[in-house]
């Protein structure tokens, strides 16, 4: 076999390795990364991209490696799963930056964090008073979340005394022009009432890129693009025309009300040109893409 072949086809493979171990490490490997996982996963491509440019006979030995980390990885999740002192050992332990609205110092200087990077993390919760936080924590993701003063929180409903019932999210029901049937009977949709809102504004199933119905049963509808700019010049069509025959009733009603001979000609003339106008434009208004 010749070596670009060979290593074409180790490239695939490593590919698809790569994407086995993804989907075996779970979807922690691809959220916020932990410090363990953060060297696992640039440990792993560095395997993995060595392995098809490997020209000695054991280039095996990197699926080798592959698979010691992998099974690593596994053991050490299943023990953090288990055990708090090992998460702590190997994720570490959160950091408070803010207590009763004071700087801890110590704490910045334990993170290597300065004041600069905890004004922009604070600024990034919307807190850009130090003295409106109540409490600041660092996560073993280096995240850094806020927890606003009493007086600085957003009103809530449960503030109001209002009892709010809970909510189902909202459903898309068209997608590139299909229907979405399980999601139409997990809302209790019918095609017969989607027709009918649909028919409501002139529209098909098919004219629709992108429709969405809320629990409240509201829909919104979203058009393939072209659509609705054929439905803005149909618009502007006929809003001329309708303009054109306002114009043509005021010069007749300006004609039969003329005494002057000459004056009650022009105006008919003028009337039946606009006339002669709107039979011309029929035909743009009426036709179909």
């Amino acid at each position: 076999m010749q070596d670009w072949a060979e290593v074409a086809i180790r490239t695939l493979m490593a590919v698809a390795i790569l994407f086995l171990i993804t989907k075996i490490l779970g979807k922690r490997q691809v959220s916020q990364l932990s410090l363990f996982e953060y060297i696992t996963g640039i440990t792993i491509g560095n395997l993995a991209a060595t392995i098809p440019m490997e020209r000695e006979s054991t280039w095996y030995l990197g699926l080798i490696a592959l698979s010691v980390w992998v099974l690593t990885t596994l053991s050490i999740e299943y023990l953090q799963i288990k055990s708090k002192k090992v998460r702590d050992l190997s994720d570490g332990k959160t950091t408070i930056l803010i207590k009763d609205g004071k700087i801890l110092e110590d704490n910045l200087k334990k993170e290597r964090l300065t004041l600069d990077e905890l004004m922009e993390q604070l600024r990034s919760k919307n807190a850009f008073k130090v003295a409106d936080v109540e409490f600041a924590i660092m996560e073993t993701s280096g995240e850094i979340n806020v927890l606003l003063t009493k007086d600085k929180q957003p009103v809530t409903l449960k503030d109001l005394n209002i009892q709010q019932l809970p909510e189902k999210e909202p459903t898309a029901v068209i997608m590139d022009g299909q229907l979405m049937e399980q999601q139409m009977a997990y809302m209790g949709i019918t095609q017969q009432w989607l027709d009918a809102k649909l028919k409501e504004k002139s529209l098909t199933v098919k004219d629709v890129f992108f429709a969405q119905v809320d629990p409240q049963g509201e829909l919104y509808i979203d058009q393939y693009s072209d659509n609705v700019q054929l439905s803005k010049v149909q618009d502007s069509n006929q809003a001329v025309l309708t303009l054109l025959e306002q114009c043509t009733t005021e010069l007749q009603k300006l004609a039969s009300g003329s005494s002057e001979q000459q004056r009650k000609q022009l105006y008919e003339q003028c009337s039946q040109s606009l006339k002669e106008a709107i039979q011309e434009m029929q035909p743009v208004n009426t036709s179909k893409p």
